[in-house]
């Protein structure tokens, strides 16, 4: 497993620094589900079949690391918080070392408790900490609240685990971020994108390549192994959401003895996200485009059917006809949008569209967006639009700051790390127009802004020669749960049976609605079924669960959710 620092030539040309957040995190605290812990035994990673895990690819012995818990500060009373060193290379165990971050919500039933339970909330580049102080205890029952300490970590080069950072300080990378589109809109703009990705590639090589040369899913693996032996576990107990359900087959593939939970939801798909042999840009394999497609599609259906009272969109004609009329209205004139301190703000279509996109994420924010994307239309029908709805966004800043969109900017670097360092693209920056331009046909609109993730990598000069990347079929015994939402435009649901067959004892459950993971969506259909397997390992292979809240309708208009079996043949 000798790996060292391998600087390749950079390519000519650039990518994207919006796009480089390939599926998100945590975002509302929304009831979300967990994955329970229980000792079990703790033994070496199976070598028995060398040709599948190679005898080197696993974690070398090294030394774990004394966790000393300690209050995490005023506001986070019920939270212990820690950092620990692990070894920067697994290659060399007893050698320079890097900063894990960690954060635990405590058992509340201490005497009865089973164990710890890992989470990671997506990315890549998701942080752990802030992520479950900010969830805290909406995330699980009382009864796994009760069993388990809960467990946030912020991966290496993420958050507070010695961050990958691109830039000498965040305010020179927010004036950097600034000038870039969320994806590019013809030659000229192309021309201006890919230029700024060379500077944007080169500049985290050269302020953090050594970070990022050791930041693969694989090391994120074994250093959840070593966090797992610090706090005691025997075996895992997990729950991974998104890009979380990578570091969930990586960690199978590297220690399958040592799992005894895991919950994977919003499956990714391993081979589309390696990409060996795949021409097309990770944008692309990973089948964003079409999925947020399918969904906005149901998200304009919908829309209609809910009317003018609960769809701003509505009351100004055929939804779709409104969107697409807006969308050709900003690639003309961006839209100003006036921001609290008397500034203003520009929408043009590459923000629109990356604001459809993202919304997609959760149906609760549906009618917030329809509400949105009304006040952007002409201005004689933004009265009529909002004076039709009986509920949404006070404002479209309220809206913006609620997804995100006008958050403070946070560095790209943490999401390009374990993204670049485990993933195949096609080769040149050069090749990206021609990625957008078939992702056009594929799914308009949402191809071309997707197409162009990953065309970063294509500058990040360094690579992780430690990097697991297939193959991907899974040895481990123990039980798992793989989870999959119908209209889910992040991790498209296609991909959630190919997921689940290739673990041995995989129990499979789909959620008949929209968005992206239970995290964001909430089900208590799917939480009771999560709370089953995570304390007594119980599954029902075929399930399936409906949302507590269906999108543009009141919540307390939902019928209870109730687990139904899936019918045969």
């Amino acid at each position: 497993m000798r790996r060292n620092v391998r600087v390749r030539r950079s390519a000519p040309l650039a990518g994207v620094a919006a796009a480089a957040m390939l599926l998100l995190g945590a975002s509302t605290p929304a009831a979300a589900q967990p994955g329970s812990a229980q000792p079990g035994g703790a033994q070496p990673a199976d070598r028995s079949d060398e040709a599948r895990v190679p005898a080197d690819a696993a974690q070398v012995e090294a030394p774990v690391p004394e966790v000393d818990w300690a209050a995490c500060g005023e506001g986070l009373e019920q939270f212990d918080c820690t950092s620990v060193e692990v070894p920067s290379d697994y290659d060399e165990p007893n050698g320079r070392t890097t900063t894990i971050a960690m954060t635990r919500l405590p058992a509340t039933d201490p005497e009865h408790k089973i164990g710890s339970l890992f989470l990671n909330f997506g990315g890549p580049g998701g942080p752990g900490v802030e992520s479950l102080h900010q969830l805290g205890s909406s995330l699980f029952t009382e009864e796994v609240r009760a069993q388990f300490d809960i467990i946030g970590f912020d991966p290496r080069g993420v958050g507070t685990s010695d961050p990958v950072t691109c830039f000498p300080d965040q305010e020179t990378e927010n004036a950097f971020a600034s000038q870039m589109e969320a994806f590019p809109v013809g030659h000229r703009e192309e021309v201006r994108f890919m230029a700024q990705t060379v500077t944007l590639g080169v500049s985290c090589t050269a302020v953090s390549g050594d970070r990022i040369a050791t930041s693969s899913t694989a090391n994120v693996a074994r250093d959840m192994d070593l966090l797992r032996q610090a706090v005691g576990d025997q075996q895992l107990n997990y729950v991974g959401y998104s890009y979380g359900t990578i570091l969930g087959a990586t960690y199978g593939q590297l220690f399958p003895d040592r799992i005894r939970t895991m919950v994977l939801d919003g499956t990714v798909d391993p081979e589309a996200w390696v990409g060996e042999g795949d021409e097309r840009s990770l944008g692309r394999r990973m089948g964003q485009a079409v999925a947020t497609d399918e969904t906005y599609h149901e998200f304009l259906r919908l829309c209609g059917e809910a009317g003018p009272q609960n769809c701003a969109l509505a009351g100004l004609g055929d939804p779709e006809q409104v969107v697409e009329e807006l969308f050709d209205q900003l690639k003309e004139t961006p839209a100003e949008v006036p921001l609290p301190d008397g500034s203003t703000t520009e929408i043009g279509y590459d923000d629109a569209v990356y604001l459809v996109f993202q919304s997609m994420y959760s149906p609760t924010q549906w009618s917030d967006l329809a509400a949105t994307l009304a006040a952007l239309v002409e201005p004689e029908q933004q009265n009529r639009a909002f004076s039709a709805q009986s509920t949404g966004a006070d404002s479209i800043r309220d809206f913006l700051r609620k997804i995100g969109f006008l958050e403070d900017y946070a560095s790209v670097g943490g999401a390009l790390a374990s993204m670049c360092m485990d993933t195949h693209n096609p080769g040149t920056l050069a090749d990206y127009p021609a990625q957008a331009a078939a992702a056009e046909e594929e799914a308009p609109h949402f191809g071309p802004a997707r197409a162009w993730v990953g065309s970063q990598c294509e500058t990040v000069g360094v690579s992780d020669e430690d990097a697991y990347t297939g193959p991907w079929e899974q040895s481990s015994d123990a039980p798992v749960l793989v989870i999959g939402t119908r209209y889910d435009p992040a991790t498209p649901y296609e991909f959630t049976e190919p997921y689940a067959q290739k673990w041995p004892n995989a129990a499979m459950l789909t959620v008949e609605g929209y968005g992206h993971t239970t995290m964001m969506t909430p089900s208590s259909c799917a939480n009771a079924a999560i709370e089953d397997y995570l304390i007594d390992r119980q599954t029902t292979d075929g399930a399936t669960c409906t949302q507590d809240v269906a999108p543009f309708t009141p919540a307390a208009e939902q019928d209870q959710p109730e687990l139904v079996p899936a019918a045969l043949g």
